[in-house]
């Protein structure tokens, strides 16, 4: 029975490969490619000469059964166009078929652009959450962006050129107008780090439309002091506000619910009248 590997391949500077990651390459038998065509100058590049055989998003149920087939009578590697293979790319489906049938899978490590874009963003590293592609659609991109809303820690996404400028308007009538990094052409000749507030962003994109995928960072909310909310509803009571403004301001200031702030209100002037 052979191994799958998964091998990392530069998302940019062909240099960016290991010397493991080369190895691997000459002594498989067969390397599944997401684009034959990139692999092969890849390949080229380094002098290896190894059969090639596509692996891509259309193709992958239907290639499987073939690959699993391959496995039982030796080795394959795995890359996809750019970076690590399975990693919102081609490969999840060949992964765990693999598992399910008892092979042995080892991943050689490569090349990460939301790895790289991180390391290099300013924004905070210790945790982060990864959001792969934005989606297409501007409900679905507001609903996702809604959803981590409340996310402390640093966001990062892919997202195509033509639809950064929007995504971004999203993220700052979704999130605010927090701090993000643009990212794009990471190791490349044009390598680019665009920073700031969204807005300043924004105005900077629009001057200088962006070319190229771009790993798009936004940085997490700020963790606030825990507020004390049957306090917040006496201080507002003493500052002589009515039922109906005390529960509309905290309800908007704390995301507590009307009814919650109803409650204590209720309370706070039951214990005012003892």
């Amino acid at each position: 029975m052979g191994t799958l590997y998964l091998v990392g391949t530069p998302i940019g500077n062909l240099e960016d490969i290991t010397l493991r990651a080369l190895r691997v390459l000459r002594e498989v038998p067969l390397i599944a490619a997401e684009d034959t065509r990139q692999t092969r100058k890849l390949l080229d590049r380094y002098d290896i000469h190894r059969p090639l055989v596509s692996y891509f998003e259309h193709n992958e149920r239907a290639r499987v059964g073939v690959l699993l087939d391959r496995l039982g009578e030796g080795d394959l590697a795995l890359v996809s166009e750019a970076g690590m293979p399975a990693i919102s790319d081609p490969g999840y489906a060949l992964v765990r078929a693999a598992i399910e049938h008892g092979l042995s899978v080892v991943p050689i490590p490569g090349p990460s652009a939301p790895i790289a874009a991180l390391a290099a963003s300013g924004l905070p590293t210790d945790q982060f959450v990864y959001l792969g592609f934005l989606p297409r659609r501007t409900a679905e991109r507001r609903k996702l962006l809604r959803s981590v809303r409340r996310e402390p820690r640093t966001l990062v996404a892919f997202e195509a050129p033509r639809r950064l400028v929007d995504s971004l308007g999203d993220v700052l009538d979704e999130l605010g107008d927090r701090r993000v990094v643009v990212a794009r052409e990471l190791t490349k000749i044009h390598e680019e780090f665009v920073r700031g507030t969204v807005l300043q962003v924004l105005g900077r994109l629009k001057e200088s439309p962006p070319r190229g995928e771009a790993t798009l960072l936004v940085e997490g909310v700020a963790e606030e002091e825990p507020i004390d909310l049957a306090a917040r509803v006496r201080e507002m009571i003493n500052a002589g506000l009515s039922d109906r403004d005390v529960v509309a301001a905290l309800s908007a200031e704390t995301g507590a619910s009307r009814r919650e702030v109803y409650r204590l209100l209720l309370d706070a002037r039951k214990c005012a009248k003892m």
